[in-house]
């Protein structure tokens, strides 16, 4: 399965949370050296943008920029490269916590906006300032 998506269209922010297995830190470092091409393609063709993972300790933070999660998800479900990828990467996963890419994604709590800050009410926010612009 493929995905598309117009070119120009705001790709869908996922932060997902996975947990290593005690002492597999530098083998689940060793193994995303080096992404198999197959993999790459697969995930770029199931609309995947980027793709960045954070590690704390035995906690992994994923961040991913994708066009659809959920049909990124169901394209890579029958994909042979992404199969063999997830067989390698859940050994070293804590099973406890569902191995890879299992959750719909953590709840965002807050954002800095990119065109600067908010304000719920700008008439208040001018007279705490004295400013009118």
């Amino acid at each position: 399965m493929t995905h598309s998506s117009p070119p120009h269209s705001a790709p869908k922010r996922v932060a997902l949370h996975t947990r290593l297995k005690p002492g597999r830190e530098a083998e689940y470092e060793s193994v995303h050296a080096v992404i198999p091409d197959d993999l790459d393609a697969a995930l770029r063709r199931a609309g995947v943008r980027t793709w960045r993972i954070w590690r704390d300790g035995l906690d992994l933070f994923h961040f991913v920029e994708v066009d659809d999660f959920d049909a990124m998800r169901a394209a890579l479900a029958d994909d042979p490269a992404d199969i063999t990828w997830q067989a390698r990467i859940n050994l070293l996963l804590d099973a406890a916590d569902g191995g890879a890419d299992t959750s719909s994604g953590l709840h965002q709590v807050w954002e800095l906006p990119v065109t600067g800050p908010f304000v719920a009410n700008p008439t208040a926010a001018t007279a705490e300032t004295g400013s009118s612009e």
